[in-house]
């Protein structure tokens, strides 16, 4: 027959402490999710960086966001291609200052699916991808 003692003081408040300790972290964890829109877009995160998506009469803006600092997009290149239905159009995505990159002449219909394909400065290609609501 096995015999089993009674945990120790000791132990049962070191397994308290690791389930402290999980919970913390799990929160930590999921810190990095998209940010709230700050232009009324739609935000999506791809490479640890969040991408809001706003559209305009004469075309759409795209703000980069690192961790709630605007990122400067300088030297940035990149295209926009929205799909509404069967009917696609693209727009080259350009520097407008600060952590902002513009698509001249592109509609971003609701029901659009919308496809950022960006190339840092470094030469690093990121895509990010958008349903228009």
């Amino acid at each position: 027959m096995i015999s089993r003692k009674k945990p120790s003081a000791l132990v049962a408040a070191l397994a308290a402490l690791v389930v402290a300790a999980s919970a913390l972290t799990a929160n930590t964890a999921f810190a990095h999710g998209a940010a709230k829109p700050q232009h009324g877009g739609i935000v999506q995160t791809a490479d640890d960086l969040s991408f809001e998506l706003v559209a305009g009469a004469n075309g759409a803006t795209l703000y980069v966001i690192d961790h709630d600092d605007e990122l400067n997009v300088a030297g940035a290149t990149g295209k926009l291609t929205a799909l509404n239905g069967a009917s696609k159009s693209e727009a080259d995505l350009k520097p407008a200052g600060g952590n902002k990159l513009e698509a001249k002449g592109i509609s971003l219909a609701k029901g659009a699916k919308v496809v950022a394909v960006l190339t840092t400065a470094e030469k690093k290609t990121i895509t990010v991808r958008f349903a228009i609501k």
